[in-house]
């Protein structure tokens, strides 16, 4: 005959909430490191001139890093961890209620996630692909916007940017960076989306056979 193992039951509601803590937990790093990378890309080779006269690449003035796969994701990991703690909670006087309220919210919380993530990939690809804002011998221009991101693979014609010095790697590691810290959130997130549409249409309580109970 096949039963609901209780202990099955509440390991398994506790390795779900464990596993969610941790996800939970590395998007805080993540969303840091993405500020600071942000940041940086204000100030190549940590001069300040450029951004005060505006002499960066456009992408950058998105906040993509900062706002989205920052303190929005900061605060989506906040509103995570308070849900995946409170145990307590309950609606409609019902406790499988409140837990299925709950897990609800943990999925919409997590879906802002990977919007917000997704935002910050997707305007750091623009940004390696376009390139940055540099002086060439024409001016100040986008030495690579036509180039349709094959100067990626040609630094023999990064030359062509006079300033500020180093600018394309400066660029090119940077947007690359935070492509992989927005793309790790977003991951992390749609596991997350998983694990808990999981417990919505296949439950979290274990179901095993006792031997000699008919």
């Amino acid at each position: 005959m096949l039963l609901k193992s209780p202990a099955g039951s509440k390991q398994g509601k506790m390795g779900s909430r464990k596993c969610g803590s941790c996800l939970s937990c590395l998007l805080i790093p993540l969303a840091l490191w993405s500020i600071i990378v942000n940041i940086l890309l204000y100030f190549p080779n940590g001069q300040t001139s450029y951004a005060s006269s505006n002499k960066l690449t456009n992408y950058v003035w998105y906040f993509e890093g900062i706002c989205f796969s920052g303190v929005m994701m900061l605060i989506v990991t906040t509103v995570l961890l308070v849900l995946e703690n409170n145990n307590k909670y309950k609606c409609c006087q019902s406790e499988n209620c409140g837990k299925k309220y709950v897990t609800l919210l943990s999925i919409i919380f997590s879906s802002l996630g990977i919007a917000f993530s997704g935002y910050c990939l997707v305007i750091s690809a623009l940004g390696l692909v376009q390139g940055p804002y540099c002086r060439t011998l024409n001016g100040w221009e986008y030495a690579f916007e036509g180039s349709a991101g094959r100067f990626l693979t040609d630094s023999s014609i990064w030359i062509q940017c006079l300033e500020p010095a180093h600018v394309v790697e400066w660029n090119i590691i940077l947007f690359s960076i935070l492509i992989s810290l927005s793309g790790l959130q977003a991951i992390i997130c749609l596991i997350r989306v998983v694990i808990q549409l999981s417990k919505i249409l296949c439950g979290s309580y274990s179901v095993i056979i006792q031997p000699g109970i008919i």
